[in-house]
């Protein structure tokens, strides 16, 4: 997924954070997830995240927005840290390890590290009520 409609807004991110926004492998959505959610932001923004759990780890992880570079700068991240981990470990994931990983996240977008985590404390929360 290359998506050059926010690179003047994506000057601000490091290198490898513009990388994460364009690398495909945790951007899209699941036919068939074990696993999903879907939250809306207070900016309006909205997030999906999609897993496919084995064996109480998560296996395959996915995320969709439609919202700025933090959003989806966020979403990556969190996908990121989020993929081979338990539930609990998924669960300890916090907003600012997202925007401490990302390395130049504006203070006025921290709330989009607050959607991803939320989202997929969401996610997890949907399969554990499953069960």
């Amino acid at each position: 997924m290359e998506n050059n409609a926010g690179k003047e807004e994506n000057a601000e991110y490091p290198q490898e954070t513009i990388d994460l926004l364009n690398d495909p492998q945790f951007f899209g959505r699941m036919n068939d997830p074990t696993a999903s959610s879907y939250l809306k932001g207070p900016c309006g923004d909205s997030m999906e995240f999609y897993l496919v759990i084995e064996e109480g780890r998560i296996t395959e992880i996915k995320y969709y927005t439609q919202g700025c570079s933090a959003t989806r700068a966020c979403a990556a991240m969190t996908a990121k840290l989020a993929r081979g981990k338990s539930l609990k470990e998924a669960l300890s994931i916090s907003a600012k390890e997202v925007s401490d990983s990302l390395r130049g996240l504006p203070d006025e977008h921290l709330h989009c590290s607050i959607l991803a985590v939320s989202t997929l404390y969401r996610a997890v929360a949907d399969y554990l009520l499953r069960l």
